[in-house]
């Protein structure tokens, strides 16, 4: 079955760094498009970054653009997101997603804080 796995959250002082890893397994990970999402106490989910399924491409929501960087290692099914000078409205939990066999799959979440 398909799973995505994510790591790396915790908490940073505003103007640290995280990096995010999702590692999936279940399906032909090199195949896919995958996205990282989020959600802030009372906010809905939106989309933070996507990347295509070669990496050749990816888009990014305009409030973390020039801060955060999706990446991926199709060698190693994960997905990964780096995370730049943080804000304290960068606190959410973070979900990685993707989008297989037309299912939609989430992670379990992890939680970012970015507090001092």
């Amino acid at each position: 079955q398909v799973q995505l796995v994510e790591s790396g959250g915790g908490l940073v002082q505003p103007g640290g760094s995280l990096r995010l890893s999702c590692a999936t397994s279940g399906f032909t990970f090199s195949r896919y498009a995958m996205s990282w999402f989020r959600q802030a106490p009372g906010k809905e989910r939106e989309l933070v970054a996507a990347i295509t399924s070669n990496g050749g491409s990816s888009n990014y929501a305009d409030s973390v653009k020039g801060r955060f960087t999706i990446s991926r290692d199709n060698a190693k099914n994960t997905v990964y997101l780096q995370m730049n000078s943080l804000k304290p409205e960068d606190t959410a939990v973070y979900y990685c997603y993707a989008r297989v066999y037309y299912r939609h799959y989430w992670g379990q979440g992890i939680q970012v804080t970015v507090s001092e």
